[in-house]
């Protein structure tokens, strides 16, 4: 995790992100939010699989940040990720401006933003 900048905190998300290995990310994702940062930063840069649960902890951040006023950002998206993302309508949820109408910047390497 990267705390350089405290508004906008950076989790790191690598190797699977399935049912057996979710819920660290999500309790890591409430902490953070507990805080009311600015903006949440997830990096997937190496991340090599998702399933269902694993897309459930993006959506459980994004409506997460939603009540907090914290904008979710996506960087280093992989492709399979931005198809999922794309496919499911989460990019849509995704570039919604959190409900204290902060908006977030577009991800870097990805269609999906915060």
């Amino acid at each position: 995790m990267d705390r350089s900048d405290p508004s906008v905190p950076v989790v790191r998300v690598g190797g699977d992100l399935a049912y057996a290995t979710a819920a660290p990310l999500r309790a890591e994702v409430d902490r953070l939010l507990a805080e009311r940062p600015q903006a949440l930063v997830l990096d997937f840069g190496d991340l090599l699989f998702l399933d269902s649960t694993g897309l459930s902890v993006i959506v459980h951040a994004w409506r997460e940040g939603q009540h907090a006023g914290t904008a979710i950002e996506l960087r280093a998206v992989p492709r399979f990720l931005a198809t999922i993302l794309d496919m499911t309508g989460v990019t849509g949820l995704l570039q919604r401006p959190p409900a204290d109408g902060r908006q977030g910047q577009p991800a870097s390497g990805s269609t999906a933003s915060a």
